[in-house]
């Protein structure tokens, strides 16, 4: 039994069938979500919190398996043409207490790998044509720890934030942590961690991720 495609136009009409059953399904959802816009889900695609924190631009696709809460300060908000791959987790606050988690804005033209994690109690902003890779985590916040008499899981969190500009590539399994900014142009190397700020255009790699060359 021959296994595949024989051509490219019978790829094309799998991807083409896909899509229109992921648009169906997009179709019972819009009017639970009060938007206007096409969205295309796949299966078992969870949105967990109030309605009016999800905001949904134009021709958003929410892969199988994607976990998105809306409970926080400022609600999820996805651009226009965004992709949201497999099996990725979208969280800003707690389930059972702690601080309610700021949210997440995610620009237009940007897409977030399958299984991913952003962890967005801070502020998370991705802005506009950012690929990121799979099995990416973001985590915009710390665990305070400075107090040695008590359990550090008595002592709080802090938020500073993660702001991630236009165009930039983040390749797979990247981790970047709170407080750091990436700058618009900046290439981001497989497996990098990254615990301080980007130059513009900087290609980074390593742990921590470190200035390896420029784009330009």
């Amino acid at each position: 039994m021959k296994i595949g495609y024989n051509n490219t136009s019978g790829y094309q009409l799998h991807i083409i069938l896909h899509l229109i059953i992921k648009c169906l399904r997009g179709l019972c959802k819009k009017t639970k979500y009060k938007s206007k816009n096409l969205v295309a889900f796949g299966k078992n695609v969870t949105i967990d919190g109030k309605k009016r924190d999800f905001r949904i631009g134009k021709n958003v696709k929410i892969e199988a398996g994607t976990y998105i809460q809306t409970t926080s300060q400022n609600g999820i908000t996805l651009g226009n043409n965004v992709t949201i791959c497999q099996n990725s987790i979208i969280r800003p606050s707690g389930f059972y207490g702690g601080n309610l988690g700021w949210g997440l804005v995610l620009g237009s033209y940007s897409s977030i790998g399958a299984g991913s994690y952003i962890g967005c109690s801070g502020k998370i902003t991705i802005g506009n044509y950012v690929m990121i890779g799979p099995h990416c985590t973001m985590i915009a916040e710390n665990h305070n720890y400075a107090d040695v008499t008590k359990n550090m899981i008595e002592q709080g969190v802090n938020n500073k934030g993660i702001e991630i500009k236009d165009n930039v590539w983040i390749g797979a399994n990247v981790t970047i942590l709170d407080g750091v900014i990436i700058e618009s142009g900046c290439v981001l190397a497989a497996g990098a961690v990254v615990t301080k700020s980007t130059m513009p255009n900087g290609i980074y790699a390593g742990v921590p991720a470190k200035l390896i060359k420029t784009r330009v």
